[in-house]
């Protein structure tokens, strides 16, 4: 089957002009024909819409700059690639031209094989950018449900557990993201939390990260013990990929007991409140990050609690978030900050060090961000246990 026959749109106010151009393009494409701006507009904006347009610089009433801002100006239009004719060499003329919108420039007297050259050149990049976009609607498309996909299997909502408060917030770099976070519901006075995050961005690491949803799962039974669930993690996680590796940290919160188990595996330290001293500390417990170490193996610290105090789990986007001039906003930054803010509820507090972060980093002002974030705080509250 033939393809389809491009239509180009001829505009110019000279008659000997239109029939030397027509003559060589006739046989090869549907052509319209326009001597006025005005009449060119006309018919651009016509359905089908042409192809390509061939345009006059040179003209009463309306320039073909003009007529060209006026095209590139409108949705219709805006991708209907524009050739201007001219008689003109300067080189200010030829860079109005691209400043307003064309594409190229073919010069009087018109030689034939160059004027079917450039307009097949020209519908050819315009098929190349249409079905390139095409591609991209596509793409774009692929990730959006992949990103639904992802974050149906992020928790819907925050298990209760009496004297606790939890919040929690997950920003992705893009589309998709490696980093990852759920709970184990225990019984009413125990949780287990895991935070994790795989190296990489983009789909690769969210595939990665939808594993640890069913890996989790498998660690039920030993869900009061943090090491034995990273071990499980670790071994479930081995042989499934390459080139990606995942770090984590679970922790078991016993508001009963008054205390917290926890584990980690390769990941940033977390972060304790003690608020009758009003000082923040970090606790690291780490072992080998997943995925790579079948054998590796894990151990646990724990810490009590009393209430007021605070636990503060992440992943590394936040301490290597780095502001203009490239300093990274840092554990101590983060702990001062909870340091200065920990009479705030749980929620309140996650959302102010996210918009102390965006300050911080100028993503306020459009910074691209640098990393995926995931942001986890918990509370004892003077009820617990």
């Amino acid at each position: 089957m033939n393809a389809e026959v491009k239509t180009l749109l001829l505009v110019d106010d000279e008659p000997a002009n239109i029939q030397i151009v027509n003559s060589i393009l006739k046989d090869i494409y549907k052509t319209r024909i326009a001597t006025s701006g005005a009449k060119a507009l006309e018919l651009a904006n016509q359905t089908p819409a042409p192809d390509l347009i061939l345009l006059d610089v040179m003209m009463p009433e309306m320039d073909g700059y003009e007529v060209c801002s006026r095209l590139k100006s409108a949705d219709h239009t805006r991708d209907i690639p524009v050739i201007f004719l001219t008689g003109q060499t300067e080189i200010d003329d030829e860079t109005k031209g691209f400043e307003v919108g064309a594409v190229d420039y073919i010069h009087k007297p018109f030689s034939p094989a160059v004027v079917q050259a450039r307009v097949r050149t020209h519908l050819m990049l315009r098929g190349i950018r249409e079905q390139l976009a095409r591609q991209l609607q596509s793409i774009q498309c692929e990730m959006d449900t992949a990103r639904q996909i992802q974050l149906s299997i992020l928790p819907r909502e925050i298990p209760v557990i009496r004297g606790l408060d939890i919040s929690a917030r997950y920003l992705p770099m893009t589309a998709v993201a490696g980093d990852f976070y759920d709970f184990i519901p225990i019984d009413e006075k125990r949780i287990g939390i895991l935070v994790a995050d795989v190296s990489g961005h983009g789909m690769p690491a969210a595939l990665i990260s939808s594993m640890l949803k069913i890996a989790l799962d498998g660690q039920i039974k030993c869900a009061l013990e943090p090491a034995r669930v990273l071990a499980g993690l670790n071994r479930t996680l081995c042989g499934k990929f390459q080139g990606h590796f995942v770090t984590a940290v679970y922790v078991v919160v016993d508001t009963e007991r008054q205390s917290l188990l926890y584990a980690g595996a390769g990941h940033p330290p977390l972060i304790f409140m003690d608020h009758s001293a009003g000082k923040a500390r970090d606790f690291v417990e780490n072992g080998l990050f997943l995925g790579f170490f079948p054998e590796a193996t894990y151990t646990a610290v724990e810490i009590p609690f009393k209430a007021g105090d605070w636990g503060v789990l992440y992943t590394d986007g936040i301490l290597e978030m780095t502001d203009p001039s490239d300093e990274q906003f840092g554990l101590d930054r983060f702990k001062q900050f909870l340091q200065d803010n920990h009479d705030l509820s749980t929620g309140q507090f996650v959302d102010e060090l996210l918009e102390a972060l965006s300050q911080w980093s100028n993503l306020a002002l459009g910074r691209e961000p640098e990393d995926d974030i995931t942001l986890l705080a918990f509370h004892f509250g003077r009820t617990a246990g």
